[in-house]
């Protein structure tokens, strides 16, 4: 039985962005099954990632844009490869360019009716958003990603459509803690 969508986490600070509207989702609320129950908004249920169906993944898309009032032809997502490539979304909703798949970690856009939407399990996803210039930015930042500079990426890619790097709000949503993995000394090197 379907479970009724539940209402996603939202960053305060981001709530008064006028004409911004985000939130971050669970998987509670959709109609997949098995593994993937419940919410799986998986890109067009790319086999790769997920052996749902694309019946499916459509439905939980338009349930997630529908609870967020924003238009499910609007949405834009990214097959996502753990690396720090942004991809800048110039064409508005209604142009078909707008939906071809990309593989990237992070997408910027200042075109209005574009949504950007990310998948995240364990790694942060980061919304950011220059309201002055009215462009945003969404990243799904793991380890390697944000070693290899994804949030400098998406910074770079927010300048060429006319945002400044002090101006830019961001917040890192809902990922894995500490108390749920453990690492060796090792790990952390690789950041100092």
């Amino acid at each position: 039985m379907t479970q009724p969508i539940v209402s996603p986490f939202q960053a305060s600070s981001l709530s008064g962005v006028i004409g911004l509207k985000h939130g971050f989702f669970g998987r509670q609320g959709g109609v997949s099954e098995g593994h993937y129950e419940s919410l799986n908004c998986a890109a067009q249920a790319d086999k790769r990632s997920t052996p749902d169906t694309v019946a499916n993944v459509a439905e939980n898309r338009i349930r997630a844009c529908n609870n967020l009032g924003i238009w499910p032809g609007g949405l834009v997502t990214m097959r996502q490869v753990h690396g720090n490539a942004t991809s800048v979304i110039t064409t508005g909703p209604n142009d078909d360019k707008t939906h071809e798949p990309r593989e990237a970690d992070a997408l910027v856009t200042a075109q209005s009716g574009v949504a950007l939407g990310l998948l995240t399990a364990d790694c942060a996803p980061v919304l950011l958003v220059d309201e002055n210039a009215g462009v945003i930015g969404a990243a799904h930042a793991g380890w390697r990603g944000a070693l290899g500079g994804i949030l400098g990426s998406v910074v770079g890619a927010m300048e060429t459509l006319g945002a400044k790097p002090k101006n830019i709000q961001a917040v890192i949503g809902p990922a894995i803690g500490p108390g749920s993995y453990e690492v060796g000394p090792e790990f952390p090197e690789l950041f100092k």
